[in-house]
C-alpha cells in the first residue's frame, strides 16, 4: 500500500496518522525505540480485540510488556494509576521506556497521566480503539484521571509523541458505543461546520467506507481550535460545548445507575440542553434548536432525570474546571456551526433547558 491511504494531521507538538495502513508507519516510527523497554496498556476489550492484530502487525512489539487493566469510566482513577506505576516500576520501566495506550479515551487519558509523571515523565503514543477516543482523546494532549466522583480534576497538559488511528478497530464495538463517539463529531459540526453536521444528519455511521472522512473531519476541527490555544485559555473553551450539562450528567449517572450513560450518551442530551439556553440566551434560531433537538433525539434514547435531580446537577456543574465568579459559564451556539465561549448563565435558565428535553421524550 502507498502513503497516500494514510491522512497525516500534524498537532501542535505531535502527529496524527489515520488509515488502514497505518501500522506500517508505526513500525517506522518505533524505530527510534529500538533499545528501549515498550509497554502497552490495554483494558480486557483491547486486549481481547486489537492487541493481537497490533503485535501481528508491528514486529517491534513482539516482546512488549502487556499491563491490563479493567474498562470503565469507574477505574480512570488514582488507585489504578498507582498499580499501573507499580508495574512499571517492577517490570523496571526506565526513563526511556515507551509506554502505547491501547484503548479507548479511560486508557487514553490515563496512559497520558500516569507516562507524564512516572519517573518525571516517559514518552507515550495513542492509538485510540474507539470512535470517541478517535475523534476526540486523540488530540489535544489533556491527559487526566477522575477525582472523588468529579471529571478530570487531576491532570496535565501533555501531548503522545504520535496518534496512530486504524479504522478498522471500531468493527469490534457496538452500536452503543460508535453512537457514544458519533456525539463528539456531531459537537465539531455544531461548532464548527455546518456542511458537516449536514452530512452526519445522515446515517453516516453506519457505512464503514465513511468512518476514514468521518475521523479526519472530526479531528482537523479539534486539532485546528487546540492548536490556536492548547491551555483553554479561549478558543479551545468551544470543545465544552455540550459538556457543562453533560459532564454533570455523566457524573450523576456513573453515581446512580447501575448501568452509568456512556460519555457521548451524557454529551447528547448536555448539546440539546446548551442548544436551548443558546436559543433563549444567543437567540440561535428556533428552526435550528428544533433541528437539534429532533436529530439528537432521534439517534439517542431517552433519559429521564426527575427535577429532584436538578439541585444536584447544578451543584456538580458549579464545581466546573471551566466557572469563574459563581456563575456557570457556557459554550454555546449563536448558529449552527458557530460556537461563542464564556457565556455566563443563571441557573433558572439551566432548569428551563432540563425541562425542555424532559418535554422531548
Amino acid at each position: 500500500m502507498s502513503d497516500h491511504q494514510i491522512t497525516h494531521i500534524k498537532t501542535k507538538q505531535s502527529e496524527v496518522y489515520i488509515g488502514n495502513d497505518v501500522f506500517r508507519v508505526l513500525q517506522e516510527f518505533l524505530r527510534i525505540y529500538s533499545s528501549s523497554k515498550l509497554f502497552i496498556l490495554v483494558d480486557e476489550n483491547t486486549l481481547e480485540h486489537c492487541a493481537t492484530e497490533l503485535i501481528s502487525g508491528v514486529g517491534q512489539l513482539h516482546d512488549a510488556e502487556i499491563i491490563e487493566i479493567n474498562s470503565g469510566e469507574e477505574n480512570k482513577v488514582l488507585d489504578i494509576c498507582y498499580q499501573i506505576w507499580l508495574t512499571l516500576s517492577e517490570l523496571k520501566a526506565d526513563r526511556n521506556a515507551l509506554l502505547i495506550n491501547l484503548g479507548g479515551g479511560v486508557i487514553c487519558d490515563m496512559g497520558g497521566f500516569v507516562a507524564s509523571t512516572y519517573k518525571r515523565g516517559i514518552d507515550f503514543i495513542n492509538i485510540p480503539t474507539t470512535l470517541l477516543s478517535q475523534i476526540d482523546a486523540s488530540v489535544g494532549g489533556k491527559t487526566g484521571i477522575d477525582f472523588e466522583g468529579l471529571k478530570n480534576m487531576i491532570g496535565v497538559f501533555n501531548e503522545p509523541k504520535g496518534v496512530f488511528i486504524y479504522p478498522p478497530y471500531l468493527k469490534s464495538l457496538d452500536k452503543r458505543q460508535m453512537l457514544s463517539g458519533y456525539a463528539e463529531a456531531l459537537k465539531h459540526a455544531l461548532i464548527r461546520d455546518r456542511s458537516y453536521w449536514n452530512d452526519l444528519q445522515g446515517d453516516y455511521l453506519s457505512n464503514a467506507a465513511n468512518w476514514e472522512q468521518l475521523i479526519s473531519r472530526s479531528v482537523n476541527i479539534k486539532n485546528e481550535i487546540v492548536k490556536a490555544d492548547p491551555f483553554e485559555k479561549n478558543k479551545r473553551k468551544l470543545l465544552n460545548f455540550g459538556h457543562t450539562i453533560g459532564h454533570a450528567i455523566e457524573s450523576y449517572s456513573l453515581d446512580k445507575n447501575e448501568l452509568p450513560l456512556l460519555h457521548g450518551e451524557a454529551i447528547a442530551i448536555g448539546m440539546i440542553c446548551e442548544s436551548y439556553i443558546s436559543s433563549r440566551h444567543l437567540g440561535m434560531d428556533e428552526t435550528e434548536l428544533e433541528e437539534i433537538a429532533q436529530t439528537i433525539n432521534s439517534i439517542y434514547k431517552h433519559y429521564p432525570i426527575s427535577e429532584g435531580a436538578y439541585h444536584e446537577l447544578i451543584a456538580l456543574m458549579q464545581h466546573d474546571k471551566k466557572n469563574q465568579n459563581d456563575c456557570i459559564n457556557f459554550t454555546l451556539l449563536s448558529a449552527i456551526g458557530q460556537g461563542k465561549i464564556d457565556q455566563e448563565v443563571q441557573t433558572d435558565l439551566i432548569i428551563d433547558a432540563l425541562n425542555f428535553y424532559q418535554s422531548l421524550n
